[in-house]
């Protein structure tokens, strides 16, 4: 991963969080959740790095922004077809 400079939290309530997690699948689930607390980057690229256990991903968060909601049950892309 680059390294985390001024430009990428220039103000109170910004963060960058590193995640690392065993499997791609338990790193979406995490990148899920966070965009459920605070506005995130979004779903980021996954990256495996040869040799090293693990994936990693990097979300960018304004803590003073509430997320995004989870939809109700039934109202995804096709439902009720």
């Amino acid at each position: 991963m680059d390294r985390i400079d001024a430009t990428q939290i220039p103000e109170p309530g910004l963060v960058v969080l590193d995640v690392t997690a065993a499997d791609e699948v338990t790193a979406h689930a995490v990148m899920e959740e966070l965009e459920r607390l605070w506005a995130t980057s979004g779903i980021a690229p996954v990256r495996r790095e040869p040799g090293v256990p693990g994936v990693r991903v990097r979300v960018h968060a304004d803590i003073r922004r509430p997320g995004t909601p989870p939809e109700p049950f039934g109202s995804a892309y096709g439902a009720g077809v």
